[in-house]
């Protein structure tokens, strides 16, 4: 009886184990492999460099909070910002009184900063992951005048700048138009520099 039961189990287990070799071990190692082959820069994080240093990647946020750059969305990772072992969102609902609290303080810091007006969403509220590297073309014009007083740059080479950075919807269709905060600042940073000269 028992050997009938080992005999009937002896493919199960059989198969536990290839299949753990191939979807465990083969899969991952070729999916890499071939990640790594035909497209080297996602795979390796789209890192973005400067002067030959790593300055960051093009798919995670960073904090900018001088004003001579342009910020990106809040970031809700704790327990510093922008944290991209800690992504997460706040888990704050929209009739959260802290919730609303944080978002009229955002707020009202940006209208001190960048003048009246309507304040673009997402520059007041935290993305799902934390970690957005991007704002709608229109949260980065908002920025514009006050990017421009502090870098001492003509708004409208500035509001150029951000056209320029403006990439469109992914094939057409996909997403919303979106600009890079941390391509945009190292432009502004060399745009700056130049000026400088």
């Amino acid at each position: 009886m028992f050997s009938e039961a080992l005999r009937q189990c002896r493919p199960a287990f059989l198969m536990l184990v290839v299949l753990t070799l191939l979807t465990g071990g083969a899969y991952p190692v070729v999916m890499t492999g071939l990640a790594g082959l035909l497209f080297p820069d996602q795979a390796g994080g789209s890192l973005v460099e400067k002067n030959g240093q790593v300055v960051g990647s093009a798919l995670i946020g960073q904090p900018f909070a001088e004003a001579a750059h342009f910020q990106g969305r809040p970031s809700a990772t704790a327990p510093k910002p922008y944290d991209a072992s800690a992504s997460s969102g706040s888990n704050l609902g929209p009739t959260n009184p802290d919730f609303l609290d944080a978002a009229a303080g955002r707020a009202a810091a940006l209208r001190r900063d960048n003048g009246d007006g309507p304040v673009p969403v997402e520059l007041v509220t935290a993305s799902g992951s934390g970690l957005d590297p991007h704002i709608s073309p229109a949260a980065a014009y908002y920025q514009v005048p006050r990017v421009a007083r502090a870098t001492g740059l003509d708004p409208a080479v500035v509001r150029d700048l951000v056209a320029r950075h403006v990439a469109g919807r992914q094939l057409g269709v996909l997403g919303e138009s979106r600009v890079n905060v941390l391509a945009l600042n190292l432009a502004l940073d060399a745009l700056a520099g130049q000026e400088r000269k």
